[in-house]
């Protein structure tokens, strides 16, 4: 068998380790161009197909600007810094930089067969990848992604779009996370005085640092916990109240796995029979205070019904909303808590001034709204909406065609007549979609919808109706900013790079390269905890565990055509443009993907050493 260290040709190889030609006379370059590589000057000349063409002789270049500077043979700037830029396992007498003077080369050296001197060929092989990495990240990766971009799961045309609509919070109206304290501060002490929980719970303040949306929580279990687009449990981000639970216990009590059979999980709408999923903003504080909360009974040794305590907590956050006492605190003080106000005016007005409609669908009460819009736009705020609706009553709003619409006054007192037109400038309340549909007639992707709750805004308006949607998710502004930093790029990349030796190495099976291969497994579960930590220490991103998309980012893509931080980020765009979503390698895909060495993936110095298996 071919030897996992040399480096085979891509199209497969022969008895002696050279590169048969697809068909006799060809070049072998005609096979490695369309790998995406750049190969060696001597190798673009045509050498035959007799001669041994192997990976090593293949220039990785990670970005155009390199890419071109190689056809022309010349590596100036960066061969200077770098020197010979060698695929791990060149052997240094044939490389790159002798191929182009047109030098002999030798023939590799086999691996050893075993015992010290394959473990010290592994850890050469270690050695020569850290280098490569180090070597080939270009200082342009870094700060590439824009916070301030919208970025899109499916092709969208701003030119389509006539009519646009929004949710008000966390969408036009964005709120500070001061408000946070603030809601976790008030249910806490409802759950004391009303009731009657241990006065001791009043100790616990707000920790902004503690939960991630998202999250999900297994009401029997009292387990909040992270969970992958594959229903598995992230290991390392489960907790019971404020302790985390080991590994070995999170799988004993799911049956001896991770995996989260779909019944249990939660349905349509992110609530299931016993698990829930936190997923708008406002849930941060529930999240805090939950937690909280069970640790203090387990802390105390006190014995509880786990459903009482979800409900109770639950209910006390839901009575800050309904008793009015956020709504209180934000027309108190809208300065403090209500952001980017201008932006939204600029975005309105823009949109109208292009002849665009608009319209606006809330669960807020409307003298909240029309505070904060005045706050935001001016007193003449209705006259930028064809239609406004307050206390929607989403997600029914959207499935349930049982409730009408009614009119309301200024001062917010209900109207009986029956509404048969929706009118520009009025206000109306709850009523249905249906009837919203048919009243207007705006339908499929002509209408563009935002809303910041994945379930209550966008869900039924995407699968349904055939709306486009728009998700705003605050917290994608803070992870671009960890993504574009150099430790994480250096860290992403070097995890992605030691994951492919693993793959590669893992045929060697004596005792020594096995404490290798376990060196670096434990390596590499460090650099996965150090990348998690970096955006939340408990939980990590809301995007990804470690490997894999969340469930949270599951639903994103599903529910979303477009994404962004905030609704301020349209200001970048023509109300003409059209966003492209870049096609994403898939796993078979990906080794013919130049840029996925660009972002670290490093499977194609590999394919020669895999070509044994074809």
């Amino acid at each position: 068998m071919p030897d996992p260290g040399r480096g085979e040709g891509y199209g497969g190889t022969g008895s002696d380790g050279s590169c048969p030609s697809p068909r006799p006379g060809a070049h072998s370059y005609s096979r490695v161009r369309r790998s995406g590589c750049v190969a060696s000057p001597a190798l673009r000349r045509g050498r035959p197909s007799t001669a041994r063409s192997s990976f090593s002789e293949l220039k990785v270049v990670t970005c155009v600007r390199y890419r071109e500077e190689a056809r022309r043979g010349s590596f100036s700037g960066r061969r200077r810094r770098c020197g010979s830029l060698r695929v791990p396992g060149s052997h240094p007498a044939w490389g790159w930089h002798r191929a182009a003077r047109g030098a002999p080369r030798s023939a590799p050296a086999p691996a050893p067969a075993g015992g010290a001197e394959l473990s010290a060929h592994l850890w050469a092989r270690y050695q020569d990848m850290r280098r490569l990495v180090h070597d080939l990240l270009p200082p342009e990766v870094c700060s590439l992604l824009n916070p301030a971009a919208i970025y899109a799961n499916n092709e969208i045309s701003l030119r389509d779009v006539e009519v646009y609509g929004f949710d008000y919070d966390y969408t036009l109206a964005q709120y500070a996370d001061a408000l946070h304290p603030e809601i976790f501060s008030a249910a806490r002490d409802i759950l004391i005085e009303h009731y009657k929980y241990p006065e001791g719970i009043r100790k616990y303040d707000y920790d902004p640092s503690f939960a991630i949306r998202g999250l999900h929580y297994d009401i029997q279990k009292s387990l909040l916990m992270k969970i992958d687009a594959f229903h598995y449990v992230q290991l390392g981000t489960a907790y019971r109240g404020l302790q985390p639970v080991p590994d070995e216990e999170v799988i004993d009590l799911y049956g001896g796995t991770q995996h989260i059979p779909l019944y249990q999980m939660s349905g349509f709408y992110g609530k299931g029979p016993s698990i829930k999923q936190f997923m708008d903003i406002f849930s941060l504080p529930e999240m805090a205070l939950l937690s909280c909360v069970v640790d203090h009974f387990l802390g105390h040794g006190l014995e509880f019904d786990q459903a009482h305590l979800y409900k109770d907590v639950t209910d006390a956050i839901r009575d800050v909303h309904v008793k009015g006492l956020m709504y209180q605190w934000i027309e108190r003080d809208m300065e403090k808590y209500i952001l980017r106000g201008d932006e939204t005016f600029a975005v309105l007005s823009r949109l109208v001034a292009h002849g665009k409609q608009l319209f606006l669908i809330t669960n807020s009460p409307f003298s909240f709204v029309d505070k904060g819009m005045r706050h935001m736009v001016g007193p003449d705020w209705r006259q930028l909406f064809d239609v406004v609706i307050v206390q929607a009553d989403k997600p029914s709003f959207f499935t349930d065609r049982r409730k009408p619409f009614r009119k309301l006054d200024e001062k917010g007192s209900l109207h009986w007549d029956r509404i048969t037109r929706l009118e520009k400038g009025k206000i109306y309340r709850q009523g249905n979609l249906y009837d919203f549909l048919r009243l207007t007639e705006w339908r499929g992707p002509r209408v563009l919808y935002f809303g910041d709750h994945l379930y209550s805004d966008l869900a039924d308006l995407m699968l349904r109706h055939g709306w486009r949607t728009g998700a705003i998710i605050p917290e994608l502004e803070r992870e671009i900013r960890i993504i574009n930093t150099e430790q994480y790029m250096h860290s992403l990349t070097w995890q992605q790079a030691l994951t492919g030796l693993l793959e590669r190495m893992q045929t060697y099976q004596d005792a020594e390269s096995q404490q290798v291969l376990a060196a670096w497994m434990k390596e590499r579960q460090e650099l996965r905890c150090i990348t998690k930590a970096l955006f939340n220490a408990q939980f990590g991103s809301i995007f990804r565990t470690f490997h894999n998309p969340t469930y949270f980012s599951r639903r994103l893509v599903r529910f979303s055509d477009l994404y962004m931080a905030s609704l301020s980020c349209l200001l970048n765009y023509r109300v003409d443009f059209t966003f492209y979503p870049r096609r994403t390698p898939l796993q078979h895909e990906a080794p013919l993907w130049m840029d996925q060495l660009c972002t670290g993936c490093m499977k194609t110095p590999f394919l020669g050493d895999m070509a044994h298996i074809r």
